[in-house]
């Protein structure tokens, strides 16, 4: 890691700060799922079937994280080992982390105020959408095609981080009108913030994508994200 650059540093500072937030009010309630007091207020989901919101929690962390990493350039080309061993550990949970999220949106009762139509159908959608990109990823690289590789990983990443912009997105509507979103306000808010990252990523993409697909061949001393 020491032949990062300042860039780089930066990049991932941002991207640890960014995600801390959401990340360390799902850590907090891990201790409660496995039997100690609550230190947050108590969720009635999470005492009825704990496992599944355990390993979204952990799996989110390390995907987003670890996620953040594998974009570095010089990693991807100083260390293409280290790249391909966390590639499969990104892909791992990141795909926990959609399933999860998809098993918890299906089978757990959310109250009105919490989730409605549209959050429910935006949750199913983008699990599917993350846990398929994913593995197009995985196909991409296998087929040496790198663009599309890393276009289908960052639209994973789009989805696997809604949450960080979702809490931004709260603290500012929180800080504007004083009060919690809830009810379809919060289903807007919550789908603006997925909408916000995917555009996001995909102006990246654009912005990236050459004018024929990048192979391995072409970047050998770039390194792929994970290989055969």
């Amino acid at each position: 890691m020491r032949s990062l650059t300042r860039n780089e540093w930066t990049f991932l500072a941002v991207v640890a700060v960014y995600s801390f937030i959401p990340a360390i009010l799902s850590l907090v309630r891990i201790p409660e799922l496995l039997g100690a007091p609550p230190i947050v207020p108590p969720n009635p989901r999470a005492v009825i079937d704990p496992v599944p919101i355990i390993l979204h929690i952990l799996a989110s962390s390390v995907f987003c994280l670890a996620g953040a990493v594998q974009f570095l350039p010089s990693l991807r080309r100083d260390r293409p080992a280290l790249h391909r061993g966390l590639g499969r550990v990104v892909v791992t949970t990141g795909s926990i982390s959609a399933l999860t999220g998809l098993w918890m949106t299906v089978f757990y009762v959310f109250p009105d105020a919490l989730q409605g139509p549209l959050l429910y159908w935006a949750r199913v959608v983008l699990s599917v959408a993350m846990v398929c990109s994913i593995v197009w990823a995985v196909i991409a690289i296998r087929s040496r095609n790198v663009a599309a590789h890393r276009a289908a990983m960052l639209r994973a990443y789009a989805i696997g981080q809604g949450a960080s912009t979702q809490t931004a997105f709260f603290i500012a509507g929180m800080a504007l009108f004083s009060a919690e979103p809830l009810g379809f306000s919060r289903d807007v808010l919550m789908v603006a913030a997925w909408v916000t990252n995917l555009v996001i990523a995909e102006a990246i993409i654009r912005r990236a994508t050459p004018s024929r697909p990048t192979r391995v061949a072409d970047t050998q001393r770039r390194g792929p994200f994970l290989h055969r």
